[in-house]
């Protein structure tokens, strides 16, 4: 009989199998949205469902650990003075565009975890200055908020979860036209 499995690495193998299961699941969940099976991402990742659940006890913690580093750069420029609301959108469209599933912490409907639901506040709170410094510019209409843009944003999922892959890029750009027109910017 032949008993030749993968030796157990124990706590060791912890922060590897985190990082794997974290890429898996941006990978997974570009392609497939969040709500794609789990086990998917643990296959995907090469670890075992019970590895998954003990790094991530829910979805929602999986999906806020894979937007955590697009939420710190989208931070990042964000509250650099001399970034523009024009250059913080560009950067969230094309997050959302890589990644539909990106939408998920704009517009967290669905999720309980207060954890998302943050992120959702902290991605609003970001465009707040940005906004009212393009109003003030007049490149923003008078009556646009961030929370205005923040919806606008969310609208740009099921238009890009419906379009093919190879379409999405352009599909994307010609949304953000529009959203850009609408917004008076």
């Amino acid at each position: 009989m032949n008993t030749s499995r993968g030796v157990n690495r124990g706590p060791k193998a912890a922060a590897g199998n985190r990082a794997a299961l974290v890429d898996a699941a941006r990978q997974v969940f570009a392609e497939n949205g969040v709500d794609a099976p789990l086990s998917l991402i643990a296959r995907a990742a090469g670890v075992g469902q019970g590895s998954l659940y003990r790094h991530f006890p829910n979805r929602e913690s999986i999906i806020l650990a894979v937007f955590e580093d697009n939420i710190a750069e989208i931070e990042e420029l964000a509250t650099r003075p001399e970034s523009t609301l024009d250059e913080v959108l560009e950067f969230i469209v094309e997050q959302i565009t890589a990644s539909t599933a990106f939408v998920a912490m704009l517009s967290p409907t669905g999720f309980d975890d207060p954890r998302i639901l943050e992120i959702s506040r902290r991605m609003t709170g970001l465009l707040v200055d940005k906004v009212e410094g393009a109003r003030r510019a007049g490149a923003v209409a008078a009556d646009v908020d961030a929370t205005d843009v923040v919806l606008a944003l969310a609208m740009f999922a099921p238009i890009l979860l419906q379009t093919d892959e190879s379409s999405r890029r352009d599909v994307a750009a010609r949304a953000w036209r529009l959203l850009r027109r609408g917004l008076g910017a």
